[in-house]
């Protein structure tokens, strides 16, 4: 069986939620949204390991809480960094040699299917590398900052909407494109804010997989709401 290793990086401190708990700790339903997104990435039977990536001072809690899940897949909890990258390439020092595919999650993203994982799971054993995404609905304007007032910036163009989709996770890759991506932004002191990012600068194509309005990031308190309204939507569905 080919191994699939999840990463999920949860060190960050999730400053635009205003709460003192990070936002991967946030609870919904009784359990941290973190949970309910690695709960989701195991049901889905492609994935053989998952490690998160969390704070240092968070690992040893982090492990006791998820021995209760009894996930079927390996999982680890290891140290992250200050960043996204850092905590990624944290964990993909972890992944055991043979790995064939490595996917990345958001933390915060406890809405994804198992459908959705195993999709782009196939997509990047065909071509490499391949991501979540969903069309943008409203029109997208590229700006920049000038001498006007903070709040206001200046149009400088509009980017045709059929050119443009939003990303999202998972993002899944060939081991060995997503390890040489990291390697080279390393050596070229670069950070991006996602993984196809680094992997773009490979010259490596980056297919989009088709994701849902529903596999939100809960980055802010409006969207507890929602994510307490979609779990309700879930728990009668299985009902």
């Amino acid at each position: 069986m080919s191994k699939i290793t999840a990463i999920l990086p949860a060190a960050g401190l999730g400053t635009r939620m205003g709460a003192e708990t990070p936002k991967q700790f946030l609870e919904l339903d009784g359990a941290p949204i973190l949970v309910h997104s690695l709960r989701k990435l195991a049901s889905c039977e492609l994935v053989t390991d998952i490690i998160v990536a969390t704070r240092g001072d968070e690992v040893a809690r982090l492990e006791d809480r998820l021995r209760q899940e009894k996930f079927r897949q390996t999982l680890r909890v290891v140290k992250g960094g200050d960043t996204r990258q850092e905590s990624v390439a944290a964990a993909l020092k972890q992944v055991e040699n043979g790995t064939e595919i490595v996917l990345v999650h958001d933390a915060v993203r406890p809405f994804v299917t198992r459908e959705q994982i195993a999709r782009v799971i196939e997509e990047a054993r065909s071509c490499g590398a391949a991501i979540l995404g969903i069309p943008a609905m409203d029109t997208v304007k590229e700006v920049k900052r000038t001498s006007l007032p903070e709040d206001v910036a200046l149009i400088t163009m509009t980017i045709p909407r059929e050119r443009v989709v939003m990303a999202q996770t998972p993002q899944a890759f060939r081991t060995q494109i997503l390890k040489d991506a990291f390697a080279k932004a390393e050596a070229d002191g670069v950070n991006a804010s996602d993984e196809a990012g680094l992997v773009e600068r490979l010259g490596q194509e980056v297919h989009v997989v088709l994701g849902s309005e529903r596999n939100i990031k809960i980055t802010k308190p409006s969207d507890m709401e929602l994510a307490n309204f979609y779990l309700e939507r879930e728990k009668a569905h299985r009902a």
